[in-house]
């Protein structure tokens, strides 16, 4: 059995769908914090069969919640104070993604002026549809359950 030891004060992530632990990692831009962190991959989960697990030792405001949301907001956030679970926090896809993705449309706006912000509408929850701001193209999650 492997052994990770628990953290003073930071974050867990749990439940994440298998194999998307470190596309988490590189786009809450992890890597360019200087802090510890964990990456648990396929553990076994009553729930899921298989689920990734990411451990940061630092303080949650570094976390985009936004961000996470809308890669997968089915996945649970610890809030670790005092090396107890302090809270919980709830992920929801989030009403407009900034600077997350990039519009495939070759006539967007946004193709041209390379310094506009590429933003991203919610247009269908149900089906987590999101348009660009500005043409309107549609993207839907790839990594959506």
């Amino acid at each position: 059995m492997l052994n990770i030891s628990g953290i003073h004060e930071g974050f867990v992530l749990d439940h994440i769908k298998a194999g998307m632990s470190l596309q988490i990692y590189h786009d809450l831009k992890l890597d360019e914090l200087d802090c510890t962190v964990a990456i648990i991959k396929n553990a076994k989960s009553s729930k899921m069969g298989k689920k990734d697990i990411l451990k940061v030792e630092c303080p949650i405001e570094a976390l985009d919640l936004d961000i996470l949301g809308f890669i997968d907001h089915n996945i649970t956030v610890n809030v670790i104070k005092d090396d107890k679970i302090y809270e919980k926090k709830e992920l929801h896809l989030p009403k407009q993604v900034k600077n997350v993705i990039t519009c495939r449309n070759p006539r967007c706006i946004t193709s041209i002026e390379q310094e506009l912000d590429q933003i991203f509408l919610l247009t269908d929850e149900e089906k987590e549809v999101y348009r660009c701001k500005y043409c309107e193209e549609k993207y839907r999650n790839p990594n959506r359950r």
